[in-house]
């Protein structure tokens, strides 16, 4: 068991989460109750636990139960571990690259208003831009795949969506028969992608529009009118939307390495956190716009809010239940991937692995379900202790 950081988001709910639900009493929506809801019971004896005695040294501890809710701090690491080990089967002897599609600030402001359109739009747009520049056989000429990854934060907490994708270097050509690999180093032409991303998001977006699917308020609230958004539109058609394509990652293992940071994170980490006192809450951040003198790097530096404006930017980027922050695309996509990946192993000529070298891996050996946290050996549980309320519950009023 992992010792508690000095001060959770959790900690920061408790002490200033009442008082600003009752101040922000009807402007807080059901979910974001939730979310704050779940957070605050997570790992407490709210949701009932068990009491564990170590078949190794016979250490007892009480472990309480997580609320495994995915915009939860705490709750991330063995889910992002469950998703990695699901994935690993997924990944091809190939060059891996990073591409990032950011949404520009207009849009971003309008999203927020439109959280399941406009964040579902960015993930098929993006999806499409790869697969299309891809097919095109002035640049690969190649059907391939890409896991696409929501974020909604900058790293000030604050609105800021785009999407994190990962994609193989090349793929299948149109007949099938062999594999086209991007050339080494190489990926897709980033202008190419942008041209293409700013043109098909906002042709949707306008689509969006005349079908009465978006919603405005407050400074946006004259939006909603046709002439109005057409001449909002004018200039997001002119202007630079961020496409960012990295170097290729440096093996399959570095693109697993790089998922696990990033699939199951959450718009901040405990770790994060630095202090709580009369001042605010304090927490560390990266100012990509300022680097360190000669060397180029991010500048890291700290942050004070206050806890109302903290919690307040903690909870934008709750997310529309039922909504997928994990999409896979193409080659990738759930109902052929098996298929698609079994015949892309097959052009590159890679063996797979057989049960015995799977089992000989230990991967299908049963894991205990707690370990403990002196020595290493399974606990096994004396006692259940019964939950008091429901997860799903909103803090009382």
């Amino acid at each position: 068991m992992q010792a508690r950081p000095a001060l959770e988001v959790a900690d920061i709910f408790r002490a200033h989460g009442p008082a600003w639900r009752e101040a922000q009493r009807g402007h807080l929506s059901l979910a974001q109750l939730k979310v704050m809801s779940a957070i605050t019971q997570c790992r407490t004896a709210a949701l009932g636990g068990h009491v564990l005695r170590c078949d190794g040294c016979g250490q007892d501890e009480v472990s309480y139960n997580s609320c495994r809710n995915r915009h939860c701090p705490k709750c991330q690491s063995s889910a992002a571990k469950r998703w990695l080990d699901a994935r690993q089967a997924d990944l091809l002897p190939v060059e891996y690259y990073h591409v990032v599609f950011t949404l520009p600030a207009p849009i971003a402001d309008i999203a927020y208003q439109n959280k399941a359109a406009l964040y579902g739009l960015l993930f098929d747009i993006s999806a499409e831009t790869l697969l299309r520049i891809a097919a095109d056989p002035k640049h690969l000429g190649a059907h391939i795949g890409a896991t696409l990854v929501l974020h909604t934060w900058g790293s000030a907490l604050t609105h800021h969506p785009h999407v994190h994708g990962i994609v193989p270097g090349g793929g299948l050509a149109p007949d099938g028969k062999t594999w086209v690999a991007c050339r080494p180093g190489f990926f897709l032409p980033v202008r190419v992608l942008s041209r293409l991303f700013r043109r098909r998001f906002l042709e949707e977006l306008q689509r969006l529009h005349d079908g009465s699917k978006l919603r405005f308020f407050g400074e946006h609230a004259a939006l909603a009118e046709p002439v109005a958004f057409k001449d909002w539109l004018a200039p997001l058609r002119q202007c630079e939307w961020v496409v960012y394509a990295k170097r290729p990652f440096a093996g399959p293992q570095a693109v697993l390495a790089y998922l696990s940071r990033y699939t199951h994170r959450v718009a901040i980490s405990n770790s994060r956190l630095l202090a709580m006192d009369e001042r605010g809450v304090t927490f560390r951040w990266k100012d990509y716009r300022a680097k360190d003198g000669a060397k180029g790097k991010t500048r890291h530096k700290a942050m004070t809010l206050s806890p109302q404006e903290f919690m307040r930017r903690f909870l934008l980027h709750v997310l529309p239940g039922g909504f997928h922050r994990i999409r896979h695309y193409g080659l990738l996509a759930n109902s052929n991937r098996r298929d698609n990946l079994a015949l892309a192993r097959q052009l590159l000529q890679v063996t797979p692995s057989s049960p015995e070298a799977v089992a000989a891996d230990g991967l299908d050996s049963p894991r205990p379900t707690f370990v403990c946290a002196h020595c290493g050996h399974a606990m096994t549980v004396l006692q259940v202790l019964l939950r008091d309320c429901s997860i799903r519950d909103p803090p009382p009023p």
